[in-house]
């Protein structure tokens, strides 16, 4: 089964610069976008539902702003729109789809702004997602979860994190509790298979920058311990463009 999440920042300006051709060639089970940036009522069919899958939007009630999607081949099980809290659901930040064999949850974290003004409401929805996490799999479910986190990890997920240790997505409490998410019992899958630096999915739109491999990985999957046997393959999809992020695709044996 093979899984995609992309950041678009922005699906009308991602689809003018290819995203269907994209969407065709990989012939995904399931691709999660965030920050589409667009109501459903303002793309058209072939924007809201490429291929004739079936799609699922949840936008942010400010237009142009935030929004994330699931795209899927086969209609899930069961899906829930938002986390419950009027705070993030207003920002469209979140899908659930049960598939059966496991839960994903699609979610466009919130970036804590450069004043770091933002903080306070990112570690709140931070919490949120690993408290929907740790009741889901109590439940008996396997957990993946995609998206862009806004958080560098460890030093090696940044190209200069000497001086973006002040910064947001680098910031010692949004590390924190990614350290402390993956120690309660989940995987970065992509470290899984790849512990080296210099693998980034966002770059400034700054010339040059993403030419010369200044960047951030920003965007991944991760799983409950238990779901991470079955995790085959991960790729960040660094030549394809269209966005400041790259997408960055999973396969998981059936």
């Amino acid at each position: 089964m093979k899984l995609a999440t992309w950041n678009v920042n922005g699906i009308r300006a991602a689809h003018k610069a290819g995203f269907s051709d994209w969407f065709e060639a990989l012939g995904a089970d399931v691709v999660c976008l965030q920050e589409t940036k667009a109501q459903p009522d303002q793309l058209d069919e072939a924007v809201r539902n490429p291929g004739r899958h079936h799609a699922t939007w949840h936008s942010a009630e400010k237009k142009g702003y935030s929004g994330v999607a699931i795209i899927s081949k086969r209609e899930p099980n069961a899906l829930q729109v938002g986390l419950g809290d009027p705070r993030f659901d207003a920002e469209g930040r979140v899908l659930i789809a049960e598939y059966g064999a496991f839960t994903l949850i699609n979610a466009y974290f919130p970036n804590s702004q450069r004043d770091h003004a933002r903080l306070p409401y990112k570690l709140d929805f931070c919490a949120r997602m690993l408290a929907e996490c740790q009741a889901r799999v109590k439940k008996g479910q396997n957990v993946l979860v995609c998206g862009d986190f806004n958080i560098a990890h460890q030093e090696i997920d940044l190209a200069n994190p000497k001086t973006n240790k002040k910064n947001a997505g680098f910031l010692p409490e949004e590390r924190a509790w990614m350290t402390q998410f993956l120690a309660a019992g989940y995987a970065d899958t992509f470290r899984h298979f790849e512990p080296g630096g210099g693998h980034y999915t966002w770059w400034s739109n700054r010339p040059g920058v993403r030419e010369r491999n200044i960047g951030w990985r920003l965007d991944t999957f991760v799983c409950n311990a238990a779901l991470l046997d079955r995790v085959e393959k991960v790729e960040n999809q660094i030549r394809v463009r269209g966005s400041d992020h790259c997408p960055v695709v999973i396969e998981l044996l059936d």
